[in-house]
């Protein structure tokens, strides 16, 4: 199985990558894993041109960035973990503009022939946040639900630290939360 990880983090060192590893790590005894770090790559936001609609069968855009490299790596996968750290309730600003253009992998949207490019992947969100889950998460998981509707993914789970602020401070329960993501991927 290959798995591609996207980490949405501003910090490569942080809360966020060092759960991903932590998932990483598990993962990779019996699986291919290759890690998307969204700050090394340059996506810039959807211009809404519609452009990527005019050939179905592939990520089309008339941007020349590296969203379209992402998205052949993600097709070629077998499942896609979604990783950032919550900022004001949802994904963090160098994740969006590759979240915004999924737009281009779904082909006749909102009819009974909606399809698209990643359709029936397994896809889990992981997230780290220095608050509660509750009344903190709520919008970061109903965007995901929603996204993951929208492009026929295989929603199977939000894996969510509350009070983690610093990755020194990832201790069991980190642990646990990385082997439960694991587990939910790989079955």
């Amino acid at each position: 199985m290959k798995i591609i990880t996207i980490l949405g983090s501003p910090r490569a060192k942080g809360n966020t990558a060092k759960i991903l590893s932590m998932f990483e790590d598990n993962a990779r005894k019996n699986h291919e894993i290759e890690r998307i770090d969204i700050t090394r790559y340059t996506v810039g936001g959807c211009l809404g041109c519609y452009k990527c609609k005019e050939i179905k069968d592939e990520p089309g855009c008339v941007q020349k960035d590296d969203a379209l490299t992402i998205f052949e790596k993600m097709i070629r996968s077998d499942a896609i973990v979604y990783a950032s750290p919550l900022y004001c309730w949802s994904f963090t600003s160098q994740i969006k503009p590759l979240i915004d253009r999924h737009f281009c992998l779904v082909s006749d949207a909102g009819t009974s022939n909606q399809d698209s490019l990643v359709s029936g992947k397994p896809a889990a969100l992981l997230v780290t946040c220095a608050g509660p889950i509750e009344g903190n998460c709520d919008a970061i998981k109903f965007i995901f639900a929603g996204f993951c509707d929208y492009l026929g993914l295989e929603a199977i789970g939000n894996f969510i630290l509350p009070f983690c602020t610093t990755p020194d401070a990832i201790g069991d329960e980190g642990s646990e939360l990385a082997a439960n993501l694991a587990k939910a991927i790989i079955g």
